[in-house]
């Protein structure tokens, strides 16, 4: 099982036949594994990696931080849910250290992600704070590098 989900999560876009090949079993075992995986929840879904940056599409990504108060009945859970269903939202992480969770958040403009932290996110019961990390670049995502061969266009600062 772990060798299948280690390929899968690399490259998902094996065929049948060729996950076959690598993992030495016949097709319709490799088809009934990947069908039981998908059905308990292990495989969760499969992915595309885009590099917006080369699209003409505005798209900004933050990571907000929000310290919470947790719920005495359901802990962390009831808030990730009401937080994990908001569409802006791409990922949630209940986090150890300074802050509760890790919201990763997707919009059209900077302010649209601002209205959104301050009009859903920080408004909420329980919620004690945020903060809002823009992200400036994306040089890897998720095991898969987005850079090839672009300079940082920054400049240099000459003192």
């Amino acid at each position: 099982m772990e060798k299948i989900l280690k390929i899968l999560e690399d490259h998902a876009r094996y065929t049948i036949e060729e996950l076959s090949g690598m993992l030495n079993m016949s097709e319709a075992e490799v088809t009934a594994e990947i069908k039981r995986l998908e059905k308990e929840g292990i495989i969760c879904g499969y992915k595309t990696i885009i590099d917006w940056d080369k699209v003409s599409t505005d798209r900004v990504t933050a990571l907000i931080e929000i310290k919470v108060t947790p719920q005495k009945t359901a802990g962390f859970e009831e808030i990730a849910e009401t937080i994990m269903v908001m569409p802006e939202v791409e990922s949630v992480y209940l986090m150890s250290g300074g802050y509760d969770f890790c919201v990763i958040v997707k919009g059209h403009t900077f302010k649209e992600v601002a209205m959104f932290v301050a009009k859903r996110l920080a408004p909420m019961n329980n919620v004690i704070s945020t903060a809002t990390h823009f992200v400036l670049r994306r040089y890897k995502d998720l095991g898969t590098p987005l850079t090839g061969n672009q300079k940082d266009d920054r400049g240099m600062l000459a003192l």
